[in-house]
């Protein structure tokens, strides 16, 4: 008997607002994260790994403490919070959705519970934007006593000098930053 991976893959807002050009918060060089991304997803499919897909969702016309510092977005239903077409969950016992509120993908979901009771001891954090809801959610995971990695190839973001400041915060302070072979590996 296979036993049951000890390692999620965390797909972080994998959705048309970032991805698909003409959204509002489209950049040209986030495509360049899709080949990594498809092979984690891959990869921890094949394995058999929890695949999370943790993506912004707010509810729709409903006040947002986070709209004060963005414009109105990713709302239930609305075109730029669907998923980017290719990253859409798979139907499978091990792949789920977390919708989230805030940057990070624990405050305020279920996710830090979900994960403890499938016996995850690592999650493997990859989307974007770095320097945003990556480094928001890899801080928590490790305040949660998760081992964290996150593969090089797998985030940026439109603020390259930050991405980089905080994948050096990351591998500094909360866990490894690590190239996509490595990642795969731990599936």
């Amino acid at each position: 008997m296979t036993p049951t991976p000890t390692t999620a893959l965390l797909l972080v807002d994998v959705i048309n607002s970032f991805y698909e050009p003409g959204q509002p918060n489209y950049y040209p060089e986030v495509a360049a994260t899709l080949p990594a991304l498809a092979s984690l997803r891959d990869t921890a499919r094949a394995r058999d790994a929890l695949v999370v897909h943790a993506v912004e969702r707010h509810y729709r016309g409903l006040a947002d403490f986070e709209f004060d510092k963005l414009p109105r977005h990713h709302e239930a239903g609305a075109h730029d919070a669907d998923f980017f077409p290719g990253f859409e969950p798979a139907a499978r016992v091990r792949e789920i959705v977390v919708p989230k509120r805030r940057y990070s993908a624990f405050y305020a979901t279920d996710l830090d519970l979900v994960l403890r009771e499938q016996g995850i001891t690592r999650v493997i954090v990859a989307g974007v934007k770095t320097n945003v809801c990556i480094r928001a959610t890899v801080q928590d995971a490790f305040a949660g006593g998760f081992e964290v990695v996150v593969p090089r190839e797998a985030t940026n973001s439109n603020r390259p000098h930050l991405a980089e400041a905080s994948l050096e915060d990351i591998e500094r302070y909360f866990g490894s930053v690590v190239t996509l072979h490595e990642a795969e590996a731990l599936l």
